[in-house]
C-alpha cells in the first residue's frame, strides 16, 4: 500500500487590502478601498490604532471614494477613533461619501462630530 502524505494547510487569499494610509501633514489619510464592514473593520482598527500609537498624528481622513457601504461595525471604527483623537485636541474628517453612505451618516448623526468634505486635500487644509 501506498504512504499517501498529509495535506499541507495553505491559505491563499484573494481579497484587497481594506484600505491604503498615508500620512501627510501629521494628518493621517485612510482610503478605504471597500465596504466598511464587520469583515474588514477589524484589519482598519488595528493599523489606523498602531499608526496613531507613534504619537504623531493630530488628524484623520477618511476617504470613502472606493466605498458602497458601511455597517454599524463601520461606525464604530470611525467613533472609536473619534473618541481617541478627541482626547488629544485631533479631529476627524470624511471625504468621497456617496449617496447611500451620506444616508448613514445623516441617519446615525455622525455629521454632527465628523465634518465632510468635496476633496482630501480640503480636508487636509482644515485638518492643519
Amino acid at each position: 500500500m501506498e504512504k499517501k502524505e498529509p495535506l499541507k494547510k495553505t491559505s491563499i487569499t484573494s481579497r484587497k487590502e481594506a484600505a491604503e494610509y498615508h500620512i501627510k501633514d501629521r494628518c493621517l489619510i485612510i482610503e478605504v478601498k471597500q465596504d466598511l464592514d464587520h469583515h474588514n473593520t477589524l484589519s482598519i482598527r488595528e493599523q489606523s490604532d498602531k499608526l496613531l500609537d507613534r504619537g504623531q498624528i493630530k488628524s484623520i481622513v477618511f476617504d470613502f471614494s472606493g466605498t458602497d457601504f458601511m455597517d454599524s461595525s463601520g461606525i464604530g471604527v470611525i467613533m472609536g477613533r473619534y473618541k481617541r483623537l478627541t482626547l488629544s485636541g485631533g479631529k476627524i474628517f470624511v471625504t468621497g461619501i456617496n449617496h447611500n453612505l451620506d444616508r448613514i451618516f445623516r441617519m446615525s448623526g455622525l455629521y454632527r462630530i465628523v465634518p465632510k468634505f468635496d476633496s482630501i486635500e480640503e480636508a487636509v487644509a482644515r485638518a492643519r
